[in-house]
């Protein structure tokens, strides 16, 4: 009992006018008020109804049940309580790009349906994470905001390619920056973004955007898809891009470029193949922030018992009794 307290002891202010006033209205019982001012002192005494209950008086138990009740109020405690931990889940962002490049054939059956298929394998490992999904091209679009639900985000990311981009493009800028307003709602220290990406023709604003997101505690994490060999580079209208000499240009991965801005993100770049190895970090680096902060949230979890509830039973059963013919 040495750790015996009121959790809101002002309510034992409460107390000294409640019994004040059960004394004075004990007092007054039995009282015949202003009648011997008005009535014969003879005659009052043969006016009284019989008195047959009147030396039971309730204001002194309804004094006790309002004690009981400001007690039970106050909260009193000498126990403590430890509950589980509430730890937010880990926030990511996947962003796909959608530029013409993504149709390049170096990787079968496709750039894009390669990606595809890696975006579908982080949702598979997501786990409690909350997952949001952007696309980009010549500029960035929302296609799903921060949500557990990864079926809703499979039935969205089926039919992405770079046909539905209203303009073609590869800045990666845009889509930093939509991930970052994303993630910036989301609870948390683990927010992470993830681009599967053929590379981005805005290497300088890409790699400001992604230093200004670490900063932030976003890291951002880059997938490249495609190979150093490269493929023919669609035009997005059924053919090739050519140079001036009238040759195709080849679409190449630029792993060095990737890895920069992944650097400056503080993230990691991975190629395709190695995305298992990249959501295996995730999960290993979201695992330890968590317990990097288990010595603070232990204190935070215990909380005090409020035991006043164990006065309820007598304030009712008090109560009750209050309640019975006759008393009032």
């Amino acid at each position: 009992m040495s750790h015996f307290h009121f959790l809101d002891p002002y309510w034992l202010l409460a107390l000294p006018p409640l019994l004040a006033l059960a004394f004075w209205l004990a007092r007054r019982r039995g009282r015949d008020g202003p009648w011997p001012k008005l009535l014969d002192g003879e005659l009052l005494p043969l006016l009284r109804l019989s008195e047959g209950g009147a030396g039971r008086s309730p204001w002194l138990l309804v004094g006790l049940v309002w004690t009981l009740g400001v007690l039970a109020l106050a909260g009193p405690t000498w126990q403590r309580q430890v509950t589980p931990a509430y730890r937010a889940p880990a926030a990511w962002v996947v962003a796909v790009d959608l530029s013409p490049s993504m149709d390049a054939t170096d990787v079968p059956p496709s750039r894009i349906a390669r990606a595809r298929f890696g975006l579908d394998d982080l949702l598979s490992q997501a786990h409690d994470a909350r997952v949001g999904l952007v696309a980009f091209a010549g500029d960035a679009y929302t296609v799903a905001p921060l949500t557990s639900d990864v079926a809703t985000i499979r039935n969205l990311a089926d039919p992405l390619a770079p046909s539905l981009m209203p303009e073609s493009g590869n800045r990666l800028a845009p889509a930093l920056e939509d991930a970052a307003r994303l993630l910036k709602a989301a609870p948390g220290t683990d927010r992470q973004i993830i681009v599967l990406t053929d590379g981005f023709t805005d290497p300088a604003r890409a790699l400001l955007a992604a230093r200004q997101l670490h900063g932030q505690g976003i890291a951002v994490n880059i997938v490249g898809v495609g190979t150093s060999g490269g493929a023919p580079e669609p035009n997005g209208n059924g053919g090739f891009v050519r140079n001036g000499q009238g040759q195709v240009e080849l679409t190449r991965l630029d792993s060095g470029l990737l890895r920069q801005v992944a650097a400056a993100g503080g993230g990691r770049y991975v190629p395709l193949s190695a995305l298992p190895a990249l959501i295996a970090g995730l999960h290993h680096a979201g695992s330890r922030k968590m317990s990097s902060g288990v010595a603070a949230q232990h204190v935070k979890l215990a909380s005090w018992l409020n035991d006043g509830v164990w006065l309820l039973p007598p304030l009712l059963l008090l109560a009750a009794l209050i309640a019975r013919k006759g008393w009032v």
